[in-house]
C-alpha cells in the first residue's frame, strides 16, 4: 500500500441504534486500496454491526459513510455490490441446494457488470473447491462453506472486501494458507476490512487495527503497539494476545 493512497472508505461518527442501545456510538476510521484493516474488540463492541452498516445490511442512524467519494449510508447491499463492496459472513450463507459451481455462477451473474469478471474455475481452484464444484453447497463442511462465501464475494470483483470472522474454525495450516491469500488480494489493490478474534491471525495479516469498545474506537495503529496500551489491555487484549 502506498503511504499516499487516498482512502476508498471513510467512516465518520457512525451511529447505529437498536432501540435504546447504541451498537455504534460515533465510530470513525478509514481504509485505503491495498490495505488490510483489522476491527478487534470484545464481544458486543460493534465490530459486526460496523460491517453490516458498511455493507448495506443496516442503515446508519447517524454519521457518514463515504466510499470512492460518494455517500453510501443506507444504500442497499445489492447496489453496493455493483459499486464494488462485498463481504463474507460469520455464518456462511450459500444457496444450499445449488452446487458449488452454481453458487459461483449466481455471483458472477449479479456482480459488477462493468468490470471483467474473474474466471470462476480459477477461483474454485485457488480456494480448494474445484473438486467439489458439482457437489451441493449443503455437502460442504464449515470451512469449505467459508471458502465458497469468499469465492462468491470475489466473483463480483470487489474493490472493498469485508471479512467477518473468516478464520474462525480453521486449523493452523488453513490459517497460514488463507492469510497468504488475503495478503495477496491486498497486494493486488483490494481494500480489506477484517473482523476477527484470533489475535495471532490479525497480527499476521493487518497493516493497522481499530480496537473497539462499546461502539467506539479506543485505539488505532498496529497490533504490536495496541497490546501495550493500558486501556486496550483492560478492555480486551490483555488475556488473549498470543493465546
Amino acid at each position: 500500500m502506498s503511504p499516499d493512497a487516498k482512502p476508498i472508505l471513510a467512516v465518520n461518527g457512525l451511529v447505529k441504534r437498536f432501540g435504546g442501545f447504541h451498537a455504534l456510538d460515533g465510530l470513525s476510521f478509514h481504509v485505503s486500496p491495498g490495505e488490510i484493516l483489522g476491527l478487534v474488540g470484545p464481544n458486543g463492541s460493534g465490530k459486526t454491526t460496523a460491517i453490516n452498516v458498511i455493507s448495506g445490511l443496516y442503515a446508519p442512524d447517524g454519521g457518514a459513510l463515504t466510499y470512492d467519494g460518494a455517500a453510501i449510508g443506507g444504500v442497499a447491499s445489492h447496489k453496493l455490490v455493483h459499486r464494488g463492496v462485498n463481504r463474507t459472513f460469520q455464518i456462511p450463507k450459500p444457496f444450499l441446494s445449488l452446487t458449488v459451481r452454481q453458487n459461483g455462477e449466481v455471483a458472477l451473474a449479479y456482480g459488477r457488470a462493468e468490470v471483467a469478471p474473474p474466471k470462476l474455475s480459477d477461483l474454485l481452484e485457488q480456494y480448494h473447491l474445484a473438486e467439489l464444484a458439482d457437489r451441493p453447497a449443503a455437502d460442504l463442511n464449515s470451512s469449505q462453506q467459508k471458502m465458497l462465501d469468499l469465492v462468491r464475494a470475489l466473483a463480483t470483483r470487489p474493490r472493498l472486501l469485508l471479512l467477518d470472522e473468516l478464520a474462525a474454525g480453521l486449523n493452523p495450516t488453513e490459517l497460514d494458507w488463507i492469510a497468504g491469500h488475503i495478503k495477496a488480494l491486498a497486494q493486488s489493490g483490494l481494500a480489506i476490512i477484517v473482523v476477527e478474534h484470533l489475535m495471532g491471525f490479525i497480527e499476521q495479516i493487518t497493516d493497522r487495527v481499530i480496537v473497539m469498545n462499546a461502539g467506539k474506537e479506543i485505539f488505532e495503529g498496529t497490533l504490536a503497539v495496541a497490546v501495550k496500551v493500558p486501556q486496550v489491555i483492560e478492555v480486551f487484549l490483555g488475556g488473549e494476545h498470543g493465546a
